[in-house]
């Protein structure tokens, strides 16, 4: 890749799905939830042949920047930028723009996540250079979408349009929309015409082009832009960041400017990948015993299928039950059905508002 070239990772959620593991001081970007690796310094890993750690920048929260710092050593510390408050995926990627504006306003670089699995590194590796390629010459903002595997109610969609011409071995689509979440008769309708692809928030585009788009559909991120820029690597830069946030609104890069564009292109990713939403996500990441159950750490099952065992210390035994998630995680334990465990989140919330809560979040 050229010199040109950045990556922008986002890093920033809570996992708050992945609870009791996944804490305030520890998320989930920070665990080794499927490999040895945590998932961040996987998604650095991942992409490092081909954009050094110094154009790398890692856009996460004001508390997490030291764990994230000390995750990633060989990262500068100057590329690992500590938000404020959260204020959604469009102000994230605008103050990662300016960053990297103040360094090469000639720059092209790609949005990725944190918490992403991917199955064939060296697939989407070439894929994402092929992206570049084509951001690099057009005024274009593209996508990755994926190739649906089942029909998944947990994935927005992206619906593809005309095929694009060109020689890389990559397909590329106009896009036609972005659809929502949608139910299981609709992904099943959405997967049958084999025009729609999981929506994966991984993006590529020109630093000029990211300017147009938010001078056209989102304003204030615009002036977000053009006022952290000359602050950036000064010694007001976070005192600026903190005033700056202060007024912005909570808006995703979809809702801001990728509902809006006219001028979106996708690239098809066919590599097999995962954004590993919650514990009954394992099940794609780890093998069953002869009764379907996963178990990572030391379990214990007579008499039970279906399950979904996480320890981290200690013996998990389980007598007689079926599709269930059973996490240990120090002094908490979490059980709930398979089926139900997107509803996590539920219960930290509620966690919240009890006065001894604090040590277990």
């Amino acid at each position: 890749m050229n010199t040109d070239t950045y990556a922008v990772i986002l890093a920033g959620g809570r996992g708050e799905r992945f609870w009791p593991m996944s804490t305030r001081r520890r998320p989930k970007q920070l665990l080794a939830l499927v490999s040895r690796r945590a998932l961040l310094a996987d998604a650095v890993h991942r992409i490092r042949s081909i954009i050094p750690e110094k154009r790398i920048l890692v856009i996460t929260s004001a508390d997490l920047q030291d764990a994230v710092c000390h995750l990633l050593p060989d990262l500068p510390k100057a590329n690992v930028i500590g938000e404020p408050c959260g204020r959604d995926t469009a102000a994230a990627i605008t103050l990662a723009a300016a960053l990297i504006k103040a360094r090469n306003p000639k720059a092209v670089f790609c949005v990725l996540t944190a918490d992403h699995v991917v199955g064939d590194a060296v697939l989407f590796r070439r894929t994402l250079k092929e992206a570049f390629a084509r951001a690099s010459a057009a005024d274009i903002l593209v996508t990755i979408g994926l190739k649906p595997a089942f029909p998944s109610t947990g994935f927005g969609y992206i619906e593809a349009g005309m095929r694009m011409a060109g020689s890389s071995r990559t397909t590329f689509y106009h896009v036609r929309r972005f659809v929502e979440k949608p139910n299981a008769r609709m992904a099943e309708r959405y997967v049958k015409t084999g025009r729609f692809y999981w929506n994966s928030g991984m993006f590529v585009w020109s630093l000029s082009a990211w300017e147009r788009a938010l001078r056209r559909h989102c304003p204030p991120l615009e002036r977000l832009l053009d006022t952290l820029t000359p602050l950036a690597g000064r010694t007001g830069f976070n005192a600026g960041l903190k005033r700056a946030y202060a007024g912005l609104e909570k808006i995703s890069v979809d809702y801001a400017v990728m509902e809006h564009a006219d001028n979106i292109v996708m690239a098809e990713g066919v590599f097999p990948w995962d954004d590993v939403g919650s514990w009954s996500a394992l099940e794609q990441h780890f093998p069953k015993d002869g009764h379907g159950n996963v178990i990572v750490g030391n379990g214990e099952l007579m008499e039970s299928s279906g399950n979904i065992v996480v320890a981290d210390n200690g013996l998990v035994a389980l007598v007689g039950v079926d599709n269930m998630v059973v996490v240990k995680a120090g002094a908490v334990t979490l059980v709930c059905r398979k089926d139900r465990s997107q509803e996590v989140k539920r219960m930290v919330e509620k966690l919240r508002h009890r006065r001894d809560a604090h040590p277990w979040l």
